[in-house]
């Protein structure tokens, strides 16, 4: 059977404009879930159904194939079945939707796995996530009824302890996976019905979790990072024009050069060496004089034609694997520098094909706090690291 991923992903949002593509912890939200998708390796076609051309944009350089929905179901009243039931009529080849939401970052491929099993080997006809809760319930009284709220799944005089009570399923809206013939009668949900509980830490919904730097925080601690475990970073390696300065270089008019940087950055720097990450410069152009002003004590290659090359050769001078090395790169020449090493970055302004091949793209332009913004995102990860090696 074919089994295909679709992810909705309309350009409207009543809350956060473009929410799908807004930067979550370095990644475009949409980003999270199409990485588990692929990785989990279940599906033979994975699709975003989207009505915006910036949404299309980043589901392709996510791999994603892009399946442009018509005006009738991009509308606010627009229905998640009615937009699968459009996706469905323009692909008859598809013979099982895994309907899988955009705003459930911390979706790991490991869950789509099991939930593929349970639909193609054991004959459910859908599958939807669910998570555990253990919150008491007390019906509502409406202002002006003359009556007391009543208790609707515990016994106040024998209230349960959290260890001996199992707690509740809900939806967790994570996904929902369905045959085609039950879709085409107007379900997601019906016919040979399962559950899949996920965990708690996982069942991340941004449309519940508005306030952005708190759902960054999980991200980072219980989402999916790819598919080779995460390593503590011993090397950043930085291009200095256009990531350590804005990329503007002003002439005096007796022609000597002069650049700008933030001091935000020279302190992100120091941070880093504090905890043991060497950092390294990079430099197309020969900025010897400029890196000396800056006194920031540094290894440095200037006048650099084949910038790989010399990433390659402090990467195995060093004796690191490149899950140990990050890099911070803003042009063209920069790209599979981005493309080899564990951890990459670009900074707000960089170019779109620099853009493409990071993994985190800094909400700070060059030369105004890219560089302390990409520590404190290793740092970030670091903890994520070491959390795991204490597990």
């Amino acid at each position: 059977a074919h089994l295909a991923a679709l992810v909705l992903a309309r350009g409207g949002s009543k809350g956060i404009p473009l929410k799908n593509i807004k930067l979550l912890a370095g990644v475009p939200l949409i980003g999270w879930v199409l990485r588990a998708a692929t990785d989990a390796g279940v599906f033979r076609s994975i699709w975003v159904s989207t009505d915006h051309d910036e949404i299309e944009k980043v589901a392709k350089q996510f791999g994603a194939q892009v399946h442009r929905r018509s005006p009738e179901v991009s509308q606010d009243s627009s229905t998640s079945l009615e937009a699968i039931r459009e996706f469905l009529n323009h692909h008859p080849e598809v013979d099982i939707v895994g309907n899988i939401q955009a705003t459930s970052p911390c979706l790991h491929p490991s869950d789509l796995i099991k939930v593929a099993d349970l639909i193609q080997k054991e004959g459910f006809d859908s599958v939807f996530s669910v998570v555990r809760r253990h919150q008491f319930r007390w019906s509502e009284v409406k202002k002006g009824e003359n009556k007391m709220t009543e208790p609707q799944n515990l016994n106040p005089a024998k209230r349960y302890r959290r260890q001996d009570w199992p707690g509740e399923l809900y939806e967790n809206g994570s996904f929902y996976f369905a045959k085609r013939d039950l879709i085409e009668k107007g379900y997601l949900q019906g016919g040979k019905m399962a559950y899949y509980e996920m965990r708690a830490e996982h069942s991340v919904d941004i449309d519940i979790d508005i306030d952005w730097p708190i759902a960054e925080q999980r991200v980072l601690s219980f989402g999916y990072f790819g598919k080779e475990p995460l390593k503590e970073v011993k090397l950043l390696v930085c291009s200095v024009d256009g990531c350590l300065t804005n990329g503007r270089i002003y002439v005096t008019e007796d022609q000597k050069e002069m650049v700008s940087y933030d001091y935000r950055d020279i302190v992100g720097i120091d941070l880093l060496k504090k905890r043991g990450i060497q950092v390294r410069l990079l430099s197309e152009r020969d900025c010897s004089k400029t890196l000396s002003a800056m006194q920031l004590g540094c290894v440095a290659k200037v006048s650099a034609t084949n910038k790989l090359q010399v990433l390659e050769d402090w990467q195995k001078d060093m004796g690191l694997s490149w899950k140990e090395v990050a890099y911070l790169g803003n042009e063209e020449s920069d790209v599979e520098c981005l493309k080899k090493a564990g951890m990459s970055a670009v900074p707000a302004d960089a170019c779109a094909l620099a853009q493409k091949a990071a993994g985190y793209i800094c909400k700070s332009s060059g030369g105004c706090g890219a560089v302390r913004e990409f520590a404190e995102h290793i740092f970030l990860l670091l903890e994520k690291v070491n959390s795991a090696r204490k597990q």
